[in-house]
């Protein structure tokens, strides 16, 4: 059996989260994450903040101990935590205008692992809720998935090639995010990083889809024109004058709204089919009480962005063809 075809037929077997695993679900997380609320708001710390900030601290603990038993995962991640030093700001500053300083930083990222960049003006809907940040700028990192190594989810302990290849993106967010802001801040300016898979102060899809990087998916995962949903993202905050990156709009959104690839493969049913109010905003949502217990279980599953027709690499120049097209009809 094709990898498609098992990705696609996986629904097909029923799914019954293990009672142990349920009984650490103790509170249900989509009231914290603001499901049904009217009212804007700043988004509370979930799953992957530290234990003490949530009720999910024993989950996380099996999540983190499932992922590591497949073959090369413990590596992988090992190195997305490997977070360097940072630099002391520089005491004299570059003053070349926001343009060139601009320019300056995306050619530094891109060549120092990033697979692109995007930059966007910072906004306190960006930050969790109990955290600061002092730095007007956001840039927002991605790093895209090997599809080959991605589309062998779910992983298990005798097969770790897709959880390990999460590790490896993360690792790569983690080196080239360190890098990034201490060349800035060798250029004297402040700049911190904001690498995964732990969350940190800064929500890094927002700002992803604000600065042009993608469009938000209905598997509540960033979809690019680039790389599809197979990516992960890093961040930077810094006060180094920028210009701010536009968003764009390439048809992902509309074209989630009739697809039900990642509907139909997710095992637990966590994706809905509507999006819903969040926190004063409709958007696609994620069933959190649903989707956490089988990604415990599941090696970091990571189903859902290795289906979604975006991430293949031989249908997405078609359907970006195609949405252009219905696009300039309508």
């Amino acid at each position: 059996m094709s990898q498609e075809a098992k990705l696609q037929g996986i629904k097909r077997r029923p799914y019954t989260p293990n009672p142990e695993t349920l009984a650490l679900l103790r509170v249900s997380g989509n009231p914290i994450n603001g499901v049904g609320e009217t009212a804007v708001r700043r988004a509370s710390p979930f799953f992957w903040h530290p234990a003490d900030q949530h009720p999910y601290g024993d989950l996380q603990i099996v999540a983190r101990q499932s992922s590591r038993r497949c073959p090369g995962a413990a590596e992988a991640f090992a190195a997305a935590y490997n977070h360097p030093e940072l630099c002391p700001v520089a005491e004299r500053k570059n003053g070349a205008p926001a343009e060139q300083l601009a320019s300056e930083m995306k050619a530094f990222a891109l060549s120092h692992e990033a697979d692109a960049v995007g930059v966007a003006a910072m906004d306190p809907l960006y930050v969790f809720e109990g955290y600061t940040v002092q730095e007007p700028w956001v840039i927002v990192l991605a790093f895209a998935h090997n599809y080959e190594r991605l589309r062998e989810v779910p992983s298990d302990e005798t097969n770790g090639i897709g959880v390990s290849d999460v590790g490896d993106q993360y690792a790569r967010g983690t080196r080239a995010s360190y890098a990034l802001a201490n060349w800035i801040r060798s250029q004297g300016y402040n700049a911190h990083a904001y690498p995964g898979p732990m969350a940190d102060a800064v929500l890094l899809v927002p700002p992803a889809i604000a600065s042009g990087l993608g469009e938000l998916g209905k598997h509540g995962s960033l979809i690019s024109p680039q790389f599809g949903a197979g990516v992960r993202l890093a961040g930077v905050t810094t006060d180094m004058p920028l210009i701010a990156t536009a968003p764009i709009r390439f048809g992902a959104d509309e074209f989630c709204k009739n697809c039900q690839a990642c509907t139909n493969a997710c095992p637990p049913g966590a994706i809905q089919e509507q999006k819903q109010t969040v926190r004063g905003v409709e958007r696609w949502y994620v069933d959190f009480d649903r989707c956490i217990p089988y990604f415990a279980e599941a090696a970091s599953c990571g189903i859902c962005i290795a289906i979604c027709p975006w991430t293949r690499p031989d249908a997405r120049p078609k359907l970006l063809a195609t949405m252009a097209q219905r696009r300039a009809q309508s």
